[in-house]
């Protein structure tokens, strides 16, 4: 047996098959340029590959080890980072009090099956940017591969948290990425629609947008990313395809069920006190509030992000005199799907169906801002308007089939968490991964080894 695996047939033959498959899977046919090289590398030996090493030299010297070592690191760490798992760290308070900013943990890309990079070329260990750099780009787009994932371990499940591209991270203006590019383009043609307004001239919407995207292309850096380069977020899948999916006065429904809330769901309270200030430690260290999210409104009034068990906490407090929850009302011009047809804000959404694959939608003027971006953009179709009618690929359509499952994300944190209510869908070809644990978490408001909070070390994710 041991003859057999040390033979250099039997080694080409394995490594050859395992190949083959990876092509016919990637299905770029460029990579059986790939094969020669196999085979001379473990039969013919016609090119001395490892240009680094000296050949039919035994001992090599301690350089040319650690060069070796190098790139064997830097191949199974890609490879890790590609199908088995990656790091990510939590970067806002958005699903607060379930994950804490300064969390750090590992995404699991086996979860969900692991999916082919759409931009192969890229440097490693770096996501979209060159580090020390502003906008030069770590990765090439001279090879684009389709997407395709390898069956995961479990489907991706109601309430699972999870790690995705970001939507509307398609195109970014550099230097200002927060908000997202498409926010920025609705709220400076709202300003610019209404100037036009007040000087008597008649303008569309769609109008001030278009005016607004020429303004913004002059004037600042824009650049595109392919969906493997873009942001990664993290949220709570409480939509399914196939799932309608409504809020009420803040509070979910599935399919016209009162959905479970998660166990630290939060929302914003107006908290009143007698007139003595609170002490910010004691709201630090007793309640859980962190000094970010410490929002003095008056001499007697705040504003915090609260579970149901810190406001129990808060109301013990001697000079805390009325707790209440802050509830949206009118109209928000910032939610999905930004039309007047659909007048929604954060607490009073829907009811919304979630597209799922195969299933088949009525097309019209109302239902098209609902679906245009997942028509024109996620599916790649060419979408127009004319005269009211609505034509995909050149032929009118009354109505569209899905060609990829869509997911509907949200924060835990649900007053201050940029979700799909503020930009809509989440394609499967997004998904990256499944959070899965938590190996060190540290706390920003303290310093020194008071920062680690040890109680959240090595602890999987629920």
């Amino acid at each position: 047996m041991r003859d057999i695996l040390r033979n250099k047939w039997f080694k080409v033959t394995v490594v050859l098959i395992v190949y083959l498959l990876w092509t016919l899977w990637v299905g770029s046919w460029w990579l059986l340029l790939g094969v020669p090289v196999i085979v001379d590398v473990y039969i013919t030996r016609k090119v001395h590959w490892a240009f680094w090493k000296k050949k039919g030299v035994k001992k090599q010297t301690k350089l040319v080890e650690w060069i070796d070592a190098l790139i064997f690191a830097v191949v199974a760490a890609t490879l890790i980072r590609m199908f088995l798992f990656e790091a990510y760290t939590i970067p806002t308070p958005s699903m607060e009090k379930s994950m804490l900013v300064g969390d750090y943990l590992f995404v699991s890309k086996v979860a969900y099956g692991p999916k082919l990079p759409n931009t192969p070329l890229a440097v490693p260990f770096t996501h979209h940017t060159l580090p020390f750099t502003t906008s030069t780009k770590a990765y090439s787009e001279a090879v684009q591969w389709p997407y395709k994932r390898i069956a995961g371990t479990s489907e991706i499940k109601r309430n699972d948290i999870i790690v995705f591209n970001f939507p509307a991270g398609d195109t970014v203006i550099v230097g200002s990425e927060n908000p997202d590019y498409y926010s920025q383009v609705r709220a400076n043609a709202r300003n610019y629609q209404q100037v036009e307004l007040s000087r008597g001239n008649q303008l569309s919407f769609r109008e001030a947008e278009d005016k607004i995207r020429g303004l913004m292309k002059q004037r600042m850096e824009i650049i595109s990313r392919p969906v493997d380069k873009r942001e990664n977020y993290i949220k709570r899948g409480v939509g399914m395809p196939g799932d309608t999916l409504q809020l009420k006065d803040g509070l979910l429904y599935v399919n016209g069920v009162a959905a479970e809330s998660p166990e630290n769901l939060q929302f914003d309270y107006i908290v009143k006190t007698n007139g003595t200030p609170l002490n910010r430690t004691k709201l630090k260290d007793n309640v859980g509030i962190s000094y970010e999210d410490i929002r003095m409104l008056s001499n007697a009034e705040y504003n915090f992000p609260l579970t149901a068990e810190m406001v129990t906490k808060l109301k013990a407090f001697p000079n805390v005199t009325e707790i209440n929850r802050v509830h949206d009302s009118g109209v928000n011009p910032d939610i999905f799907p930004f039309s007047a047809d659909y007048p929604w804000n954060i607490d009073n959404f829907g009811p919304l169906y979630i597209p799922k694959k195969g299933d088949k939608v009525e097309l019209n003027m109302k239902t098209l801002p609902l679906y245009e971006r997942i028509i024109g953009v996620f599916e790649g179709n060419k979408l127009e308007v004319k005269d009211s009618v609505i034509y995909v690929n050149g032929h009118p359509a009354d109505d569209y089939t899905f060609q990829m499952n869509y997911y509907w994300m949200m924060g835990d944190n649900r007053h201050r968490s940029a979700d799909s209510r503020f930009w809509g869908f989440v394609p499967e070809d997004h998904i990256v991964g499944k959070a899965y644990f938590i190996w060190l978490s540290l706390d920003k408001d303290k310093s020194f080894l008071g920062k680690i909070r040890w109680n959240r070390m090595f602890r999987f994710v629920h």
